[in-house]
């Protein structure tokens, strides 16, 4: 019941009646009964997103314009939906106040000014883009994320009624995100206290709640607790081999970051042995059949192939923490094509 403290956590920033707020809402609720809790007021504005595909610069661009065309600025920018719609939430809010195209700031700390106030709601756990300082985005050369401390969120609500009706296998893509974060995190070179704990605590959430047989509302408030700590365990440390393959998955294939992490993930026994054994028992535990030969099926040119590897192995920062200085070594562009014509 959570989300009903929006009103009162918006008041503040109502300071006259001039002053409004942009919610941004995934596009899926727009003829729920959520849209009927959202406290907008007259001089509000809605804008729906579609998530078929994942964040754009192009799409934060679009959006940043349609919200400056107005005189004022929103004293306010409000995330209401999945990874997708936080992510653009937290970009469109850095947008607003750091002039040019948002392609140009996807790196680290290359924004420079604070964004505006910015609220995010999750209606599905497991991206932890309700707490990271990155805001991944698709953009005309790569995929990556517009990272520093300004992009994380000025306020968080979690409320697990929100996530009570995400159907599998959804559900369970979001949430390997969750999971994959935190065996990322423990096994690199850029951890510390911090990350341990909170993978560590996420890890045995996640356990919890796709190997254990427990009440679903209980299990909604164990996954979103393991979404909040997976992110922050993010802040302290680094992700690794899954989510670099799989950025080059998604900004080829065009497949969504959950799905793409489990289609990687399932082939990293080599370097995560106990994570990917443990994701195998959730897949059998909650009846989810991974597609199979999705590079294969494809067709892919070798164009398209090459940018797939150049698009993951590009991320030395995530390669750095995996496998150390030498990852070069160790990860070349023919064992991430063999890798990826496995999935």
């Amino acid at each position: 019941g959570s989300f009903n403290k929006l009103d009162a956590i918006l008041a503040p920033h109502r300071k006259t009646s001039e002053d409004y707020v942009v919610f941004l809402v995934d596009e899926f609720f727009e003829d729920e009964p959520l849209t009927q809790r959202i406290p907008s007021k007259w001089q509000d504005k809605v804008i729906w997103v579609n998530v078929e595909d994942e964040p754009t610069t192009l799409q934060t661009d679009a959006f940043t314009r349609e919200i400056l065309s107005v005189e004022r600025m929103p004293s306010v920018v409000v995330g209401i939906g999945g990874g997708s719609v936080m992510d653009y939430a937290k970009a469109v809010s850095l947008m607003l106040t750091n002039k040019g195209e948002s392609k140009d700031f996807q790196g680290l700390d290359l924004i420079q000014n604070q964004g505006v106030y910015c609220v995010v709601v999750p209606t599905i756990s497991g991206t932890g883009a309700e707490v990271s300082m990155t805001a991944v985005l698709t953009g005309p050369d790569k995929k990556l994320g517009i990272k520093c401390d300004f992009t994380v969120p000025d306020q968080l609500i979690l409320d697990p009624d929100l996530i009570e009706n995400v159907p599998n296998p959804q559900r369970f893509y979001t949430a390997m995100d969750c999971y994959i974060h935190n065996i990322e995190a423990l096994n690199g070179s850029l951890k510390n206290e911090f990350s341990i704990g909170y993978a560590e605590k996420s890890l045995d959430l996640c356990r919890e709640v796709f190997l254990d047989d427990i009440d679903r509302k209980i299990a909604d408030e164990k996954l979103m607790v393991a979404s909040y700590f997976g992110g922050l365990s993010l802040t302290y440390s680094m992700v690794g081999v899954c989510h670099a393959l799989s950025y080059g998955l998604s900004y080829v294939l065009h497949t969504h970051h959950g799905l793409a992490n489990c289609l990687v993930f399932n082939q990293l026994k080599e370097y995560y042995p106990k994570g990917v054994t443990r994701f195998h028992e959730m897949l059998q535990k909650q009846n989810i059949h991974l597609p199979t030969n999705v590079v294969k099926n494809a067709n892919l040119s070798d164009e398209q192939m090459e940018k797939m590897i150049k698009t993951a192995l590009d991320l030395d920062f995530m390669w750095y923490h995996a496998l150390g200085p030498d990852w070069k070594t160790k990860m070349t562009p023919e064992k991430a094509r063999e890798l990826y014509l496995k999935m």
